[in-house]
């Protein structure tokens, strides 16, 4: 008996063990390099990972929150994707250093001109963005991931505090407090000497790694972890029922 919980136990570590790490790499995300300060400028990454043994991922189109507008959004170009952004009219318009913004970034795509994102890998797209609200904990950005064979999926449900996560959350983007001087973007310029202006571009730049390699590398350990701990345990209980069926 005490054999067989053993293995049990085992089993459901394994188990558990994946489950906690599944949803680290499994779905389309948003993730700043560095922080993303309120009221600040930043560069966030949108990470997609190919969820298909069959098909590629050929365009990702991501819808910026239209009640908190953006006066700078600036996509980086990534090589063998082209880019093109997507403006639109502001009910309200914005103050930004003076002056009055009437339209912001309502949309961007990336259209694959290769083989896109391939089965197994991911890829990250660099956007620089500001000013970040001030009066927000987190921006939601709608995404919509598109494959090879004409599959569509979309990241547009909305993560509830306190809720189970949905099958298919949109990417959010969580805001740290504003400091002092907050007002400074990713590279250390102020948010005074930022770009005001949006912009599209493609190019020939690869998408550039972040810390957040480390979290799935982290996430895919501990799942083997648990499927080799799980694996121990079922055989002990086996090998162990064997002898004592042989006593």
């Amino acid at each position: 008996m005490r054999v067989s919980r053993i293995a049990a136990a085992g089993a459901a570590a394994g188990a558990a063990v994946l489950a906690l790490s599944a949803p680290a790499f499994a779905h389309v995300s948003v993730q700043p390099e560095g922080e993303a300060a309120k009221g600040g400028y930043a560069v966030v990454d949108f990470k997609v990972p190919n969820e298909r043994d069959n098909a590629s991922t050929v365009k990702v189109e991501v819808t910026f929150p239209a009640d908190q507008p953006l006066a700078s959004v600036m996509p980086q170009p990534v090589q063998g994707w082209d880019i093109k952004v997507t403006k639109s009219a502001l009910d309200k318009p914005i103050e930004s250093h003076g002056r009055e913004i009437t339209e912001a970034v309502g949309k961007i795509t990336w259209t694959a001109d290769g083989d896109g994102i391939r089965p197994g890998f991911f890829q990250k797209f660099p956007v620089s963005v500001g000013a970040l609200p001030e009066n927000a904990d987190r921006m939601v950005f709608k995404a919509i991931q598109t494959y090879s064979n004409k599959e569509v999926v979309r990241w547009i449900e909305v993560p509830q505090e306190g809720q189970e996560e949905p099958e298919t959350p949109a990417p959010v983007l969580e805001l740290s407090e504003a400091e002092d001087d907050h007002g400074h973007d990713a590279s250390g310029a102020s948010s005074e000497e930022a770009s005001d202006e949006t912009g599209s571009a493609s190019g020939n730049t690869a998408a550039s790694g972040s810390s957040s390699d480390g979290t799935d590398t982290t996430a895919r350990v501990l799942g083997v972890a648990g499927i080799v701990v799980g694996a121990a345990g079922v055989a002990y209980g086996v090998f162990a029922g064997r002898r004592r069926g042989n006593a």
